[in-house]
């Protein structure tokens, strides 16, 4: 499958992240597209890490740019918007007024964004929803790594992580981290080996 090759005159090879929060069962939302299913119960795993907010802080500094769909950007709207000043393009269709200078409309192709808009500028590109636009990412080859974390509840229900009939591909665990909030946070990189 193909992986997105550096823009031209690029030095250091951009690296396309997608990130996604899911429950046990696969769902990254219910029907409603409510996520109140989120909400951190407290400190439950005496073994997990703790995040300080410092530390939060520093990580989010770390990442260029946010890519995210039309659902997905109004859901941050609604939620007092987390992506901060960084540079963030939504992907859609629809006509959006400019509600935050950070933010950019495209209704292009998928591999142009990446490999010609965004590569030459952008080191750490994270893919932050929705289902259909990581799907679409992943079917195309465009995403280099995974981080998805898993949350402690079963929806039964709901919007599903990639939907189905993906291809299989093969995937090399990175990371496995675990937090005090029972959490489970897995990173995932492209396989170098061959599709299943």
């Amino acid at each position: 499958m193909r992986r997105h090759r550096p823009g031209e005159g690029q030095t250091a090879r951009s690296n396309v992240t997608l990130h996604a929060v899911s429950s046990l069962d696969g769902f990254i939302a219910r029907k409603d597209n409510s996520v109140s299913w989120l909400d951190d119960r407290g400190s439950v795993y005496e073994a997990g890490a703790s995040v300080s907010e410092e530390e939060a802080a520093a990580f989010v500094q770390t990442i260029d740019c946010y890519v995210l769909g039309s659902r997905t950007y109004e859901l941050a709207l609604e939620l007092g918007w987390p992506y901060g000043d960084t540079p963030t393009v939504v992907v859609t269709s629809r006509e959006w007024p400019a509600a935050r200078k950070s933010v950019e409309f495209y209704a292009g192709d998928l591999e142009t964004l990446v490999d010609v808009k965004l590569a030459p500028r952008f080191q750490n590109i994270w893919l932050v929803g929705g289902a259909m636009l990581c799907r679409r990412f992943l079917e195309l080859g465009l995403v280099d790594e995974i981080r998805l974390t898993i949350a402690p509840v079963l929806l039964g229900d709901g919007l599903r992580l990639f939907g189905d009939s993906l291809p299989e591909e093969r995937w090399d665990l990175k990371n496995v981290a675990t937090y005090r909030n029972d959490f489970v946070e897995l990173s995932y990189t492209a396989s170098t080996g061959e599709s299943i």
